[in-house]
């Protein structure tokens, strides 16, 4: 039997699956009810069933007074058995099912509405429950009748042509809101074959050259039965005497000055064998791409692949332009003009709050980390790169006779400044130190426990001192970005198991500590604000995914200012998840069968970082978040250069064998995270690189430790992980695979000299 796909989420300081196993005796203590409160509610659930198993999700809407806090019960009839849930604190006695509301989800306005859900197993049959409660009073369920389930053909694509004798790859995606029992393909209206199990797909060979079309037709297990037709696509198999070419995204691109856009290729049709496209760029030596080639196979010619049109920055007011060419062996090539967007003689006011902070702006260098780089072999070439400085503890604020505290460091960025003509300069602070901090791991833990009066100091000691700090008029030029908690609100919706965590979700100590920290910074004009999003290998997953976004909307919504206190989102936060995975993306298939199924992408919806990135700000913005939301991806270490990156995409026929031997995120297990041997220096820090993101930033400064590979005594609160130690075999989270740390390694945040030197050497694009 295949294993539910949303079995795993790894964490970005941790492996920690992202399945909460909820037990009775861990349930935490709702918020009670309003005195005199009059209930009145509607429930919808839904189900999308497997074999012995299923994912329910719950709508319950408040039609009764505003409720602050509510139980939602309701009883099995056929035997099923709660597993895990998320966005409530979910129990089981007997065939009675409990539901009581986290923290963030407790208050529903008259109307308002709020979304929950888990998965179950069952046998024999899964009926709905239509007993539903809350708070112990009745109220309607709504069980949709049986729907006729949905279907869409993936493959072949539209007006795709196919050489002759090659298969033809068909392939659907269906759902229903009980379970699919079959997709049935058809070509030109005859049944060539069916499914009964997802990934939907078939290839069908012998075809004759000529025009042809295709559909898929989805069956549910319902009685009656109940069909869908998914819309006929056209496709050609061979027969033509064109010649194939490729296709770009768009004939032209307007590329703001030191920040770049990005265009898509692909090919027509289907090629025999790989497919090299050699890009090259004539004109405005300001003007530059990456990557310069672009390999296409039988497997991926139809996924566009993104070539970074960049613009640096220059002394002059005109708009230069620059031609790329994309060309191939036995294709008709095309071109793409690129027009740099001038940003001199057009800088915003001192001090307005602009809407992307890294536009048109030049990067603070930290002193400190500069000289570090500067020391190692190589390091010049990266040492003036502007990188994040963290304010870990109550301490750093003021600083040490080793490492410049907040004020001296924004001194320093107006001696930056004054240096840099009429362009502003944007510095970036990392505000991190939440009570019960990394709640889920140990070697970045901190020093405030919630139990120990943590909440208070930190927004006294600490939150109240850089704010005061930051809001001097002085500082007023200065663009000043922070980053605020990383790890920390996605541990409320996946790590609740962990007592920590826990703790962190009952007292309410992260919610109301981000809240805090988000008044007090936004408040300030020139001070912008960024919230850590975790990354695709922690949150890709689909019951991870929503209930993330909806704790980050009723978070931010319950600040002052509401969704205007955030001007965006990071990802990928000191972590090593590839930018782009060039040669596969989760949608495709080998032999039949998606990547998806792989044991590396473990059934997430997301194979890279920027892909991840660009769908979870469309999902912020559906939750009520601005339409202005930008996105910032920490692309320090993820660039997993040198010998051991793959060149082109693998020709086997075996899922896990292709994606191993495909990926350039080349550490052991995606849920590692501690050192990671083998990483490189990724993407430099620009502006605007793609649509939504407003910059790919270096935030971990390069060769700071992620933690100790052995315990190491400190004053910081910095426990030691295993999975910082090279010499450990792993645990059942990261499916007992080597940590891939590197050895020798000092507590987290100290400078590890080995460590930068690989990152150097391994840099993709390569340092020049």
């Amino acid at each position: 039997m295949r294993d539910h796909p949303r079995r795993h989420a790894w964490r970005n300081r941790a492996a920690t699956t992202a399945a909460l196993l909820v037990a009775a005796a861990g349930l935490a203590t709702g918020q009670a009810a309003t005195a005199h409160a009059a209930v009145a509610c509607d429930v919808t659930y839904t189900t999308n069933d497997w074999q012995g198993g299923f994912t329910a999700s719950v709508n319950l809407k408040n039609l009764g007074d505003a409720l602050d806090g509510w139980t939602l019960g309701f009883g099995f009839t056929g035997g099923q058995k709660l597993l895990q849930g998320w966005s409530a604190t979910w129990a089981q006695d007997g065939t009675k099912v409990t539901a009581k509301n986290l923290e963030w989800n407790g208050r529903l306005a008259t109307g308002a509405s709020t979304s929950i859900g888990f998965n179950g197993s069952w046998s024999g049959s899964n009926p709905k429950p239509t007993d539903f409660t809350v708070n112990g009073v009745a109220c309607g369920g709504t069980q949709p009748g049986n729907q006729a389930p949905t279907v869409s053909l993936t493959s072949p694509a539209s007006g795709s042509s196919h050489a002759a004798g090659a298969a033809v790859p068909l392939a659907a995606t269906a759902s229903d809101d009980g379970a699919v029992g079959k997709v049935e393909f058809y070509v030109d209206g005859a049944l060539v074959n069916s499914d009964t199990s997802a990934p939907y797909a078939y290839s069908a060979t012998g075809l004759a050259a000529g025009a042809h079309t295709a559909k898929a037709v989805a069956y549910d297990n319902g009685t009656p039965v109940l069909s869908k037709e998914s819309a006929e696509v056209p496709f050609t198999v061979g027969g033509g005497t064109g010649t194939p070419s490729i296709v770009a995204s768009a004939t032209s691109v307007s590329v703001p000055e030191g920040g770049g856009k990005t265009v898509g290729f692909k090919l027509s049709q289907a090629p025999s064998g790989n497919v090299t496209v050699n890009l090259t760029k004539t004109g405005d030596a300001d003007v530059t791409i990456a990557p310069a080639t672009l390999t296409f196979t039988g497997a991926n010619w139809n996924t566009a692949q993104n070539v970074t049109v960049s613009a640096a920055e220059d002394a002059d007011e005109a708009n230069g332009t620059a031609t790329v060419a994309a060309a191939a062996t036995g294709h008709t090539g095309v071109s793409v003009t690129a027009t740099e967007e001038d940003n001199d003689g057009d800088t915003p006011p001192i001090g307005e709050h602009v809407d992307n902070p890294y536009d048109g702006a030049t990067g603070y260098v930290n002193p400190d980390w500069s000289a570090k780089a500067a020391a190692e072999p190589g390091g010049d070439a990266v040492a003036d790169i502007s990188t994040g400085v963290w304010l870990d503890r109550i301490a750093a604020i003021e600083g040490s006779s080793s490492a410049k505290g907040l004020r001296a460091h924004l001194e320093e960025a107006l001696k930056q400044d004054a240096a840099n003509g009429a362009k502003p300069l944007t510095i970036q602070f990392v505000i991190y130190n939440l009570p019960n901090r990394d709640c889920s791991a140990l070697a970045s833990n901190g020093e405030l426990k919630i139990a120990e009066n943590g909440l208070n100091r930190y927004k006294a000691e600490y939150i109240d001192p850089i704010a005061d700090i930051m809001d001097d008029p002085k500082y007023a030029a200065l663009r000043i970005v922070t980053v605020i908690e990383i790890d920390s609100l996605p541990n409320l919706v996946t790590n609740l198991n962990v007592d920590k965590c826990q703790e962190a979700k009952n007292s309410g100590a992260y919610v109301n500590g981000v809240r805090y920290a988000l008044d007090k910074l936004h408040a300030i004009p020139n001070v912008y604000t960024y919230v850590d999003a975790g990354h695709h290998g922690w949150l890709g997953w689909d019951s991870n995914f929503g209930p993330s976004a909806e704790l980050f909307a009723t978070t931010v919504a319950g600040t002052a200012k509401g969704f205007e206190s955030v001007d965006g989102f990071i990802t990928n936060t000191a972590n090593y998840s590839a930018l782009k995975e060039p040669f596969f993306s989760a949608s495709t298939t080998i032999d039949g069968r998606t990547v998806r199924q792989s044991k590396w992408l473990d059934w997430n919806f997301y194979a890279d970082e920027l892909s991840f990135a660009q769908a979870f700000r469309q999902e912020l913005i559906r939750r009520g978040f601005k339409s202005t939301l930008g996105m910032v991806i920490d692309t320090s270490r993820n660039g997993w250069g040198g010998t051991a990156r793959p060149t082109k995409a693998s020709t086997s026929t075996n899922v896990d064998e292709f994606v191993n031997q495909s990926r350039v995120d080349r550490r052991i297990h995606a849920g590692n995270w501690c050192n990671q041997s083998g990483a490189g220096l990724g993407e430099r820090p620009q502006a605007n690189p793609a649509a939504g993101i407003d910059a790919y930033v270096w935030i971990k400064p390069p060769g700071e430790s992620d933690g100790s590979s052995k315990a190491i005594p400190n004053n910081e609160g910095k426990g030691f992980d295993r999975m910082c130690d090279p010499t450990y075999e792993g645990n059942e989270r990261n499916q007992h695979n080597m940590s891939g740390a590197l050895p020798d390694a000092p507590i987290s945040g100290q400078w590890f000299s080995a460590q930068f030197r690989q990152l150097l050497q391994n840099a993709y694009p390569p340092v020049q």
